[in-house]
């Protein structure tokens, strides 16, 4: 909180964050804040940062340092965007300073610079924008053999079962699938989660818009990766499909992981 510093003091506050995903909230922004992104993974390439303001972001604006030089991330009108998610390519890989500034103010009423972070890995995420960042996953393509394989083993969740419901958001160029589940193999946080009232699993799965996936019939199983606690698309083949792919590479012993 920026409360909690000397009223006089012009000193920067520093965080150091170890984790490679999770989230910083800023209570009364005063002055300035330098958070360091600094993962405990010796062997970590983490090549891109991706940064999610909360809904009610306001009262800062956030900054990259590179070579003593202040970048300009997130301004605070930014923040009020829903959906909205800034990337972009870490240069040393190892530590990430973020600086945040807070904007000036005439009162001390309650304002909430709040935002989560990711440090990914997949270069290919590298661009200004969360779209770019959903492509590793929404490749609006079905996978190959080896892909659909490897999927059950490294993705955030796997799970079987049928499309409830598909809805369509142009704005934000992204759709919802509504999936209605029978059975959760994995899943890293409870996105799909059991109705009280009906007592059935569901759970949201997110995709971009230009994948055009529609409403169809029959079990499928859907793995992905999680961003930002949103579940988003990768691989979804029909059921039977798959698993006559994962008997015959059993069969071989080509399987990646048990299923």
């Amino acid at each position: 909180s920026g409360l909690s510093r000397e009223p006089r003091s012009r000193a920067v506050e520093q965080v150091h964050l170890r984790c490679t995903e999770g989230s910083l909230e800023w209570m009364y922004p005063a002055r300035a804040l330098r958070v360091v992104l600094e993962p405990n993974l010796s062997s970590a390439q983490h090549t891109t940062v991706c940064i999610k303001p909360a809904s009610d972001f306001q009262g800062a604006n956030i900054y990259v340092e590179r070579a003593g030089q202040l970048h300009l991330v997130l301004s605070e009108a930014e923040g009020a965007r829903p959906h909205h998610v800034s990337c972009f390519s870490a240069h040393r890989p190892q530590r990430v300073a973020l600086f945040l500034q807070a904007s000036p103010q005439r009162d001390i009423s309650r304002r909430t610079a709040s935002f989560q972070y990711e440090l990914l890995s997949n270069q290919s995420t590298a661009g200004p924008d969360f779209k770019k960042m959903a492509l590793v996953e929404a490749m609006c393509r079905p996978c190959d053999n080896v892909e659909l394989l490897m999927a059950i083993c490294s993705s955030d969740f796997v799970v079987k079962g049928s499309i409830r419901n598909v809805s369509h958001d142009s704005e934000n160029h992204m759709s919802r699938v509504d999936v209605s589940v029978q059975r959760v193999y994995r899943q890293k946080n409870r996105i799909f989660q059991q109705d009280e009232g009906s007592g059935e699993w569901r759970g949201p799965i997110q995709t971009l818009l230009q994948c055009k996936v529609k409403q169809g019939g029959g079990d499928f199983l859907f793995t992905g990766n999680e961003h930002f606690g949103e579940a988003w698309l990768g691989c979804a083949p029909r059921f039977k499909d798959f698993m006559f792919v994962y008997r015959a590479a059993r069969e071989r012993g080509a399987n990646p992981c048990e299923f």
